[in-house]
């Protein structure tokens, strides 16, 4: 049994909010790491009613600058239905596969962070080097392809393949991808990953790491891996950002 639990029952106005909410703060959080990279980067909301539509940033905005008024909405299509701004191409190529392949999925996370993409250039697995890291372990998949900026829905299929029934999948040559059963989830699971690259990559350059075992890394999976998990530790950023930043909820 993890340690998390998230139980809460909101009407479909209420969770539309919510997601809006979670998915700006989102925003202002990875341009505080610095997971921008111009106008590269994207994450989505399934909208909790238009379950074939789902929310984005606009093209262009950076992520700091992010409001809940500034996201759109998006349908199967790519037409923007809600919004004035463009939609990123390569948003709705990746995007819109992944949640129709996945209907559990609320959220999804990409963004060109600097040691997701340093250690995507291996096509190779994290290792459960460390505790947080245990959070991926048998839980994340590999992308082990690179043709060029996601552009077709073939492509972003592709990517859904080799994401599976995981939480995230590294995209060789190009980055990190999560999802989440909730925004808070996706964009924690985002953050998670991040670091755990980079920790990994510290390690090697260090010398030999030593890994959990894998008995251990299943059970240490099993306590902090869970949505539960991922959305709860989000929720300690989402105060944090919305104390410091309450603009993006405009």
């Amino acid at each position: 049994m993890g340690l998390f639990k998230e139980s809460v029952r909101r009407d479909v106005a209420e969770e539309r909010l919510h997601r809006k909410q979670r998915l700006a703060a989102a925003f202002r959080l990875f341009g505080r790491f610095g997971y921008d990279e111009g106008a590269a980067g994207h994450i989505t909301a399934r909208d909790p009613e238009r379950l074939d539509h789902f929310w984005v940033n606009p093209f262009g905005k950076h992520f700091r600058q992010v409001r809940v008024s500034d996201l759109l909405l998006v349908d199967r299509n790519g037409e923007v239905v809600e919004g004035d701004a463009p939609v990123n191409r390569a948003a709705f190529a990746i995007h819109s596969q992944v949640h129709e392949a996945r209907p559990d999925v609320v959220a999804a996370a990409h963004s060109h962070s600097m040691h997701g993409k340093a250690w995507s250039t291996l096509g190779r697995h994290l290792d459960p080097l460390t505790q947080d890291a245990c959070a991926f372990y048998e839980d994340h998949g590999l992308f082990d392809d690179y043709t060029g900026v996601v552009l077709d829905l073939g492509e972003g299929r592709r990517i859904a393949d080799a994401l599976a029934d995981t939480k995230a999948v590294i995209l060789r040559n190009h980055g990190l991808l999560t999802v989440g059963t909730s925004v808070g989830a996706a964009a924690y699971w985002f953050i998670a990953m991040e670091r755990s690259c980079q920790a990994q990559l510290l390690a090697e350059a260090a010398g030999t790491p030593i890994p959990v075992a894998p008995e251990d890394a299943k059970v240490t999976h099993d306590q902090i891996g869970s949505e539960g998990a991922g959305s709860f530790q989000f929720e300690v950023l989402y105060n944090l950002v919305v104390a410091e930043e309450p603009d993006l909820l405009d």
